[in-house]
């Protein structure tokens, strides 16, 4: 008898569903599975067989082949252990298999029947809902990440026993229905880190501020404990919340990863990923056999945070080039090419030289300056002209400290930013993609950028001294255009534009001696 069992695959954050058919063509007793499986799906026979005949029923004694279509995408992982056991059982006429096609069915099995979670649950279920299925069964693991798509009813087990009983009609299941919304919105601003609990950094404060509220790239250069991871941590504090489509998105990647805990639903909060600088360029950008999101997908809608900058290879921190200016990441393999989105704020941070004391107030400079041009030359130029924000950041001296002042919190100053974000978000709203002023193209700076005579002096000034790129040009006035939002005006004054030339700590003559 031939049975059809649907199941899905993920490519990219993307679902295709599959269709698993079973049949008994006759011959020897054998399992044969067709449809390029790999070998967790070649494996999954034992699993299957396993628990087949631990939940009380026959290991059926026939030639069975299974066959996954399409016969061109190819099948990984173990989900499909339970797909095809439901098949198995169906085509061996242990079970009723009128009900199959109504229901995508994932799983990975133990060989007590058992269910383990899968990955890429979510889109799976928005897949499920597109092509109009009924519901979708799945590991009681995944179930609150699938029951965030409704007009779908969503099935969590935790035993191949509930499915087998479903389908014969002796335990009815039960839909889960989680408010994700509710869920979602009041879990938003709630935080463990706050930007309080840094005592002084006034300075740099500001500077995080403005790259929250233009979406810039931002690089911290200081000495050794002058506080740069612990106010990069602080970022995701004072960015807009996400919103619903956002949250959506990210929590689609996550889902493909699998990343998202047990029991979760949408993502709340901006994500903040800091790899360490061992990471590989496939591990950053994505890649692989069957390509998986990279770091900077991870970190898409949120912040990438680069400690210790030069220490990272020089050709993983190339490869983040492209993604940076376009957004997305393009993988290309013989048979399939994938778009992983990947719009991020890159934060990043670095000692000013080898010994980290350069500049130090206090503490003397061990390097030669051969040494600190060579240390800084480990980030190239190219990359350094897309980070918008080059900021200093100086020890904080005792008495600041000690200092009982209460410092402002992560609430004041992700008011301001919303409210900036706000006025970028009604500037750019014909402009498709575009949301944030680090996203602005160069036809559009000459539209929203215009800066009167006093300024195109100043910014000629700022070019010829410190020798700047088109591109460094560029993001002077972006930058220029957030601390004017920032300031609620209309138009870039010389004043808003001699702040965001000071930004350019990297770009001036003599920094590395």
């Amino acid at each position: 008898m031939l049975v059809k069992v649907y199941g899905s695959a993920v490519y990219g954050v993307d679902a295709i569903t599959i269709t698993i058919e079973v049949d008994t063509p006759g011959g020897k007793p054998e399992y044969i599975i067709v449809g390029l499986p790999d070998s967790a799906v070649k494996e999954s026979i034992e699993r299957i067989v396993s628990a087949i005949k631990n939940i009380g029923f026959e290991r059926p004694r026939m030639r069975l082949v299974v066959n996954m279509a399409p016969a061109d995408i190819r099948k990984a992982g173990a989900a499909y252990d339970l797909p095809i056991a439901i098949g198995f059982l169906a085509a061996s006429g242990q079970i009723p298999h009128e009900e199959l096609s109504q229901y995508i069915i994932m799983g990975e099995l133990s060989l007590d029947g058992s269910l383990q979670p899968i990955k890429g649950a979510l889109p799976i279920a928005i897949q499920a809902r597109a092509e109009k299925f009924k519901g979708l069964i799945l590991p009681q693991q995944n179930v609150r990440e699938a029951a965030m798509v409704n007009n779908l009813e969503v099935y969590g087990v935790s035993h191949l026993n509930e499915v087998v009983n479903f389908f014969s009609g002796k335990q009815p299941l039960s839909p889960v229905s989680i408010n994700t919304r509710e869920e979602f919105f009041q879990s938003q601003y709630d935080f463990e880190l706050d930007f309080n609990d840094v005592k002084g950094q006034e300075n740099v404060k500001r500077a995080l501020e403005i790259a929250a509220a233009g979406g810039h790239n931002a690089i911290l250069i200081g000495p050794p404990g002058a506080g740069k991871t612990m106010l990069a941590k602080r970022i995701p504090t004072i960015l807009p919340p996400l919103s619903l489509h956002e949250a959506l998105e990210t929590t689609k990647i996550h889902s493909v990863v699998g990343k998202l805990g047990s029991n979760t639903s949408l993502v709340s909060k901006r994500p903040f990923r800091s790899p360490h600088h061992t990471i590989s360029d496939v591990a950053l950008v994505g890649g692989g056999g069957i390509p998986q999101p990279g770091e900077i997908s991870l970190a898409h809608n949120g912040v990438l945070f680069l400690d210790e900058l030069p220490e990272f290879k020089r050709t993983v921190l190339e490869v983040m080039r492209q993604p940076m200016e376009e957004r997305r990441v393009t993988i290309s393999r013989a048979k399939v090419t994938i778009d992983f989105p990947a719009s991020f704020m890159l934060i990043a941070s670095m000692n000013p030289c080898p010994c980290g004391y350069f500049n130090h107030p206090d503490k003397e400079c061990t390097c030669s300056p051969i040494m600190v041009q060579r240390y800084l030359n480990k980030i190239s130029g190219p990359l350094l002209d897309r980070i918008d924000l080059h900021v200093e950041v100086t020890p904080v001296a005792f008495t600041e400290l000690s200092s009982q002042r209460p410092s402002e919190n992560s609430n004041a100053i992700r008011d301001r930013v919303i409210k900036a974000r706000e006025k970028q978000k009604e500037r750019f709203k014909e402009q498709q993609g575009v949301y944030a002023n680090a996203q602005m193209s160069s036809k559009m700076l000459k539209e929203v950028c215009a800066i009167n005579q006093v300024g195109q002096n100043l910014l000629k000034a700022a070019m010829d001294r410190l020798n700047l790129s088109a591109r460094a040009y560029d993001r002077i006035l972006k930058v220029s255009r957030t601390v004017a939002d920032l300031s609620d005006s209309d138009e870039i004054r010389p004043e808003h534009l001699a702040e965001a030339i000071q930004y350019r700590s990297l770009d001036r003559e003599g920094w590395g001696g």
